[in-house]
């Protein structure tokens, strides 16, 4: 097989969470541009026909808008059926969808809020691949990556429940991994570091200088593009990463873990 097909999806079908805006957007856009049909998903549907008629326009791949929140777990079994009943398959799935972090310290944090990240960004993950790894294994199995953060492995007062619950998904891929490599399914995790997305242009607004100063905390001395993502996922949901499992590749700049 030549080295440029093993990264192309043509024929696959690629569920992205939280994908109408920041990376996810990023990430659906470069799956379809590998040839696969994409589900483009987050809360609002209306957010998710209009992004998907812009990766349709764009690419030429089948795009499919179709909301779900995965911060509530009975609502997912719906969500991987409607996908299946409209496409037949499922090959990759990206559990991107997340709570951006906040100042809330371990001094200042609540339970409530403590629930909400965990239920959003582990718990979400958790049911979506338990409900799409059964559709996988039955068509031949497929890759899974969830997207974790550089602040899995860094923490900060800041960010104490967004840290601590990537990093629980972290472990938790190991555990998929292990458990659904029979069915033929990958698991791995990417862990970003800092992308221009509404989070950080947020945050900059709030507290000038916070661009630069997350930028310095790389060895590449920049906040990457968004479409910088793109690449990494590809690797990861095609042919070309075909013996990697388990495994965390961090798209950061060269900072440190």
């Amino acid at each position: 097989m030549h080295a440029s097909e093993i990264f192309r999806l043509d024929g696959s079908v690629a569920v992205v969470t939280g994908s109408t805006k920041g990376i996810g957007r990023a990430m659906v856009q470069g799956l379809a541009e590998a040839g696969a049909s994409v589900v483009v998903s987050s809360r609002k549907q209306e957010l998710c026909d209009e992004v998907a008629r812009e990766v349709t326009e764009s690419t030429g791949s089948p795009a499919l808008g179709l909301a779900c929140h995965v911060g509530q777990w009975d609502d997912i079994a719906g969500f991987v059926e409607q996908v299946t009943e409209r496409l037949g398959r499922i090959d990759v799935l990206v559990n991107n969808a997340g709570i951006n972090p906040t100042h809330m310290t371990p001094s200042t944090m609540t339970l409530e809020y403590w629930h909400k990240v965990f239920a959003v960004n582990v718990e979400g993950p958790l049911r979506m691949s338990q409900c799409v790894a059964p559709v996988m294994r039955d068509h031949g199995g497929g890759s899974i990556v969830n997207i974790a953060s550089m602040a899995a492995y860094s923490g900060g007062p800041g960010i104490c429940a967004y840290g601590a619950s990537k990093a629980a998904l972290v472990n938790l891929t190991k555990s998929m991994s292990m458990e659904w490599a029979p069915w033929g399914i990958r698991v791995n995790t990417l862990a970003p570091g800092p992308f221009e997305t509404e989070m950080v242009a947020g945050a900059d607004r709030l507290q000038p200088g916070f661009r630069e100063l997350i930028a310095s905390g790389t060895r590449m001395g920049r906040v990457a593009d968004a479409s910088e993502i793109a690449g990494p996922v590809i690797y990861l949901a095609s042919r070309a990463s075909s013996y990697v499992t388990g495994d965390e590749i961090a798209v950061c700049g060269g900072m440190q873990k």
